[in-house]
């Protein structure tokens, strides 16, 4: 299937490695020109390397898109954006009794006012030109909490919560704004929790990662490449009465029926 997008221009938030990546390199495939962010340098600049051998147009910025330079950066390298994905990585787990104001700031300031800020950057130019795709890369707990990530869970519900009403303003501009919820998926991050968890427990990581596999209904992890395919079908000429919507990929784990 032709997505009706190639020639686009996208920026892709936190795009070096997981998820992000895989956002970006779906969109490459579909021809779309890609400007990707991330605070490292060497491996940004490997996905850069590893994206224009698609053939399309990449531009590489190492900013933090938490700060307003950082954003600044990012937008002066694609002012003029047809597809916006908002992506970064969650505020650290604890226990609630033990988070200050600073924390709950810096959560707010990452997972909701950094995506708010770009949007309100792009989305009215977007609206002008008539085709305009935003993605918001949130998280599984907006559907269902979840325990020591109440940093995470408040931030990214109140982006969700923030952006519920422009997303039916806008589709009259050929404008979607769409929320994808991962669940379980195979990247560093997700490694890096299973070898803290096996450590904790004294097993091998072996132990810990086919636990969390089994858990799953699916019976395994979701891999950054089917999550690209399906961020770039929302991004694409066939997605547009989709709007407003938060999407669960997490191979059947939401215990829900809505």
């Amino acid at each position: 299937m032709d997505f009706g997008i190639k020639g686009k221009k996208a920026i892709v938030c936190a795009a070096s490695k997981g998820l992000g990546k895989g956002c970006a390199e779906a969109l490459a495939r579909e021809g779309v020109e890609v400007t990707i962010c991330a605070r490292g340098a060497e491996t940004l600049t490997a996905t850069a390397r590893e994206l224009a051998a698609t053939g399309v147009n990449v531009k590489p910025v190492v900013c933090d898109v938490t700060t307003e330079g950082g954003r600044k950066a990012l937008l002066a390298a694609c002012p003029n954006p047809d597809i916006l994905i908002n992506n970064a990585g969650g505020p650290p787990p604890g226990d609630f009794k033990e988070f200050s104001l600073d924390d709950w700031r810096k959560a707010v300031e990452g997972n909701m006012l950094t995506p708010i800020a770009l949007i309100h950057a792009t989305v009215y130019g977007m609206m002008q030109r008539g085709f305009g795709r935003i993605v918001n890369i949130t998280s599984a707990s907006i559907k269902h909490p979840i325990a020591a990530l109440e940093l995470s869970n408040g931030a990214r519900l109140g982006l969700t919560g923030a952006v519920a009403v422009l997303a039916r303003k806008a589709i009259r501009d050929n404008v979607t704004i769409n929320g994808i919820l991962p669940g379980p998926f195979d990247t560093d991050r997700l490694r890096g929790t299973t070898q803290k968890m096996a450590e904790a427990r004294k097993v091998a990581f072996a132990v810990v990662d086919a636990e969390r596999k089994a858990a799953v209904p699916a019976g395994r992890f979701g891999s950054a490449e089917e999550f690209g395919s399906v961020v770039a079908f929302l991004c694409s000429a066939h997605a547009g009465y989709i709007t407003g919507q938060n999407l669960l990929i997490d191979g059947g784990g939401y215990p829900g029926s809505l």
